[in-house]
C-alpha cells in the first residue's frame, strides 16, 4: 500500500497523544490525581469495566486521573516516526500500533472530560449521550445473538445532504443495523443533518450520537471492547482475544463521510485493530489485501462515483455495499409497505404531539388473536379492513381495534397459537412510525402522523403479519389471512370470543409442568457471543433472557430442526430433588466444550445454569441475610452486595456456572419451580423495584403459594435499602421469614 495511510494516521497519532498528554497534565494541576473517572450515559447509567479500551486490552483499571500517566506514556512508545508518504509499504504493523496509541489516547482524553464535567457533551441546545451503558448494552444482547441486529455501523463526519444522511441511517435501519454517529466534516456533523430533519435518536432507534468530535469514537471501540469482556467470558489484558473475538462475531464496519483528514485515518487505523473495516465516501488509498480484517481493510467508494440516478439511489447501494464487504448476512424479508421496515424500528416510541391515531390503551380498546384453522378455511394473502381506516380518523383519536389472524399449515399445532401470537408485537414494530406495546387485550398501538401521511394504512397491518410470518416461521405455517376490525360493535363483539380462548390457553399452559414431559429444549443462540453456555429450559422456567420459553423452543424445533432450539431428553433422574437428569447433564456437556459436567435445574448453590451476557436479572445468595437478592438489568442504582448489576454480570456472566449466583429471565421469580432446594420466594430478601411494579399480581400469587401473604412488603428494594447495614434491621423490623430459615450456606 501506499504510505500516504500509514503518514496520515502516525501523524494523527502523534497529535492526538500530546493532546492527551497536555489535557491530562493539566488536569492534574487542577484537579489532582485522586479525582475519580467513571463513565456514565446521558441517563446516568454507566460501565463497571472502568475505560474499557484500556482495561480490555492493556488489563490496566483507570478508576482516577492518577491512573493515566502509564497509559499515556505507553501510548507514546507506540507510536513510530512518520514515513515518507512516497514509498510502498507491504504490511500495517507500524500502521495498527499508531492505531492502538490513538485509542488510548481518545478514552484518556474522555476520562479526563468526565472529571472535568465535561461530559457526556452539550453542544448547541443538545445533549449527546456519550458511551453506553452496561445495561443498555445487555439489553441488545439477544438481538445481537439471534441477528435481529446483525452488526454495528459507526459514521463518522458528515453525508453530501441532510436528505443522503437521513436515507443512509434509513437504509441501516432497515437491515437492523446498530448506528453510532460521531465527528464532522467541515463543521458539520450527521447528527445535525439528522436533527434538522426531525429524526429521532437515541438507545430506542438503534441511532446512538457519541459526540461532535472524532475522539468521541473510541466509545463505539469500548462498547465492542466490552461485547468481548461480557460476551466472549474473556479475561482483561488478553487483547489478542478480544481482537479476534471482534473480528469474528462483532460485524462492525466504519464508514466515513466526507473529508478524511489526519485524525481520522488514526481512528481508522485504531479500528482496523478489531477488524473493522473502514469504507469512505470520498476518494483515499485503499487497503484491498485481507488479513487483520477478513476481507478488504480499507475501500473507498466515491460518492458521485456510485450508479444512480439519484443521490438517494447512491446513498442506498453505498449502503448495500458496505453490508457487503462486511460479510454480513441480512435475514429481514422485504416488507410491502409505504414506510421504512426493519428490527431498527423496534424501539421506536410516538409521541403525543406526533400522534395520528391509537388504538387501545388506557381507557381503549384494542387486541390480537391468533387461531388455527383448517387449510381449506384460509385464504392466503387475504388481508380484508372492516371499519374506517388511518386517513378518517381525528388526528390524536382514540379507536377500538382487533387484529384476527388466521393461520393453517401441515406441522401446525394448537400449542403454537400463543408463540406465533406473540410475534405479533415485533413484526408490527418493525415498521417506521408504528409502536405497539402488550399483546391480547392489552395491546396499545400509537402511529405517527408521518407513517401515515406517507400512505399507511390499516391494510399494512395484515401486509407485515403475512409477510412476516410466511418468512419466519414458514416451516409450520402455509398460509396466513389477516382480518383487521376498527368498527367499534365488531370489536366489542369479538374481544368476548377472544378473551375465552385466552383463559382455555391458561389452563392448558398452568398443566405444562417439568413432570409432565419428558423432553426440556437447549438455547445455543447465545453461543455466538458465549461459547461455552448453555441454556436449558423447562416448561416452569423461562429462558435467561425471558424471550425464549418451552413452547417457543418447541415451535423452533419444529421450524428449524439443525436450529439453535434442540430437543434435550430428560433421561434416567440422578436427583429429583435438585432436578438433575443424566440425559441434561450429558447435553450440557457435549454443548459447552466440554466444561460443565453437572447441571442442576432446581438449586442455586449446586451446580446451578451457566449464565450469558442477555440474561434478564442476576440472583446472589446474600450470607448475612440468609436469602438472596434478585437485580434487575434496568436497575442502574446499587445492591446490598456492594455491586451493581454490571460488575455482578462481569462476575458471572459469559458462560460460567457460579454456585450461589445465577442469571434468569423476570417470569422465573412466579415459577413454582424457582430455586425450590434453596426455599423458593421466602429466600428472596431484596428485589429491584421496577420487578416488584412489573410483576405484582404474579408475586402476590407466588407468595400466598408459599404460605406468606404479605412476603413481597417483607422483600427490600433499593428505594429504601442499598447496603447490608440497611437490609438487616429492614428484614428484622418487617418479620422476613428468611432469618429464621436454615443456613443458605
Amino acid at each position: 500500500m501506499s504510505r500516504f495511510i500509514a503518514a496520515s494516521a502516525i501523524r494523527g497519532a502523534q497529535g492526538i497523544v500530546k493532546e492527551a498528554d497536555n489535557l491530562l497534565q493539566d488536569a492534574l494541576k487542577k484537579l489532582g490525581p485522586e479525582t475519580p473517572i467513571v463513565f456514565k450515559d446521558t441517563a446516568g447509567g454507566g460501565t463497571g469495566y472502568h475505560l474499557p479500551t484500556i482495561y480490555g486490552l492493556l488489563g490496566k483499571k483507570v478508576e482516577k486521573l492518577g491512573d493515566l500517566p502509564p497509559i499515556i506514556e505507553y501510548a507514546k512508545g507506540l507510536v513510530p516516526p512518520v514515513p515518507r508518504e512516497d514509498l510502498w509499504m507491504p504490511y500495517l504493523g507500524e500502521t495498527l500500533d499508531a492505531g492502538a496509541a490513538t485509542l488510548y489516547a481518545f478514552e484518556a482524553i474522555e476520562g479526563v472530560r468526565f472529571a472535568m464535567g465535561q461530559q457526556p457533551e452539550k453542544r448547541d441546545g443538545f445533549e449527546y449521550n456519550g458511551p453506553i451503558n452496561d445495561a443498555q448494552m445487555r439489553g441488545w444482547g439477544i438481538q445481537m445473538v439471534d441477528g435481529r441486529m446483525p452488526g454495528f455501523a459507526a459514521l463518522v463526519g458528515a453525508a453530501k445532504s441532510n436528505e443522503v444522511a437521513v436515507k443512509i441511517v434509513r437504509e441501516l435501519q432497515s437491515k437492523g443495523q446498530l448506528i453510532f454517529l460521531c465527528s464532522t466534516s467541515n463543521g458539520r456533523s450527521i447528527t445535525d443533518q439528522l436533527r434538522e430533519e426531525g429524526v429521532e435518536m437515541g438507545y430506542d432507534t438503534f441511532i446512538v450520537p457519541f459526540g461532535s468530535d472524532t475522539i468521541s469514537a473510541i466509545y463505539a471501540l469500548g462498547f465492542a471492547t466490552r461485547a468481548a469482556l461480557s460476551f466472549g467470558n474473556i479475561e482483561a489484558g488478553d487483547f489478542r482475544k478480544i481482537l479476534l473475538y471482534n473480528k469474528f462475531r462483532c460485524f462492525a464496519f466504519v464508514l466515513a463521510l466526507g473529508p478524511v483528514d489526519d485524525l481520522k485515518y488514526a481512528a481508522a487505523a485504531g479500528a482496523i485493530n478489531y477488524g473493522f473495516p473502514v469504507f469512505a465516501d470520498t476518494v483515499i488509498p485503499n487497503i484491498l489485501p485481507t488479513g487483520i480484517t477478513r476481507y478488504e481493510h480499507v475501500v473507498s467508494m466515491p460518492f458521485d462515483d456510485i450508479a444512480g440516478d439519484s443521490d438517494l439511489e447512491k446513498a442506498e447501494r453505498l449502503v448495500q455495499r458496505c453490508i457487503e464487504l462486511r460479510g454480513i448476512k441480512i435475514k429481514i424479508a422485504k416488507v410491502p409497505i409505504p414506510v421504512a421496515y426493519g428490527p431498527a424500528f423496534e424501539g421506536e416510541v410516538v409521541r403525543k404531539a406526533d400522534l395520528a391515531v391509537e388504538f387501545g390503551g388506557k381507557g381503549g380498546m384494542c387486541f390480537e388473536w391468533l387461531r388455527m384453522k383448517d387449510m381449506d378455511d384460509v385464504e392466503d394473502g387475504k388481508i380484508e379492513v372492516v371499519g374506517p381506516d388511518m386517513d378518517s380518523f381525528a388526528e390524536g383519536s382514540k379507536v377500538p381495534l382487533a387484529i384476527v389472524v388466521d393461520v393453517a399449515g401441515r406441522k401446525m399445532q394448537k400449542d403454537f397459537e400463543p408463540v406465533l401470537e406473540r410475534q405479533i408485537h415485533h413484526m408490527l414494530n418493525g415498521a417506521e412510525g408504528f409502536s405497539h406495546q402488550g399483546q391480547r387485550d392489552i395491546t396499545w398501538i400509537r402511529i405517527h402522523k408521518n407513517a401515515v401521511a406517507k400512505g399507511l394504512r390499516l391494510k399494512n397491518i395484515g401486509d407485515v403479519l403475512h409477510t412476516c410470518l410466511l418468512n419466519d416461521f414458514g416451516a409450520i405455517v402455509d398460509k396466513v389471512q389477516v382480518t383487521v376490525y376498527s368498527d367499534p360493535e365488531k370489536v366489542k363483539g369479538l374481544i368476548e370470543e377472544a378473551r375465552a380462548v385466552y383463559k382455555e390457553r391458561n389452563a392448558r399452559m398452568a398443566g405444562l409442568t417439568d413432570e409432565a414431559v419428558d423432553l426440556f429444549y437447549s438455547c445455543t443462540l447465545c453461543q455466538s457471543f458465549a461459547p461455552n453456555h448453555v441454556c436449558v429450559i423447562n416448561p416452569e422456567r423461562v429462558g435467561l433472557c425471558g424471550a425464549y420459553s418451552w413452547l417457543d423452543c418447541r415451535a423452533s424445533y419444529e421450524i428449524n430442526p439443525n436450529g439453535p432450539n434442540q430437543p434435550v431428553a430428560k433421561g434416567a433422574c440422578l436427583d429429583e430433588t435438585m432436578g438433575e437428569w443424566e440425559g441434561v447433564n450429558k447435553f450440557v456437556y457435549d454443548h459447552s466444550n466440554k466444561n460443565i459436567d453437572r447441571f442442576t435445574i432446581y438449586s442455586l448453590m449446586n451446580a446451578p445454569m451457566t449464565t450469558c451476557g442477555c440474561c434478564e436479572c442476576v440472583m446472589a445468595v446474600i450470607p448475612e441475610a440468609n436469602g438472596v437478592m434478585i437485580v434487575s438489568r434496568d436497575d442502574y442504582g446499587m445492591t446490598p452486595s456492594g455491586m451493581t448489576f454490571t460488575t455482578l454480570m462481569a462476575t458471572v456472566g459469559g458462560g460460567l456456572q457460579t454456585p450461589g449466583m445465577m442469571g434468569h429471565g423476570k417470569t422465573y421469580l412466579a415459577s413454582k419451580k424457582f430455586i425450590p432446594v434453596e426455599g423458593g420466594m421466602k429466600r428472596v430478601v431484596w428485589l429491584s423495584k421496577n420487578l416488584k411494579e412489573e410483576l405484582e399480581e404474579e408475586l402476590k400469587e407466588a407468595s400466598e403459594r408459599a404460605g406468606v401473604p404479605d412476603l413481597v412488603d417483607k422483600i427490600a428494594d433499593g428505594s429504601t435499602v442499598t447496603t447490608v447495614d440497611e437490609l438487616l434491621p429492614f428484614l428484622e423490623e418487617k418479620g422476613h421469614p428468611a432469618l429464621t430459615m436454615d443456613p443458605i450456606l
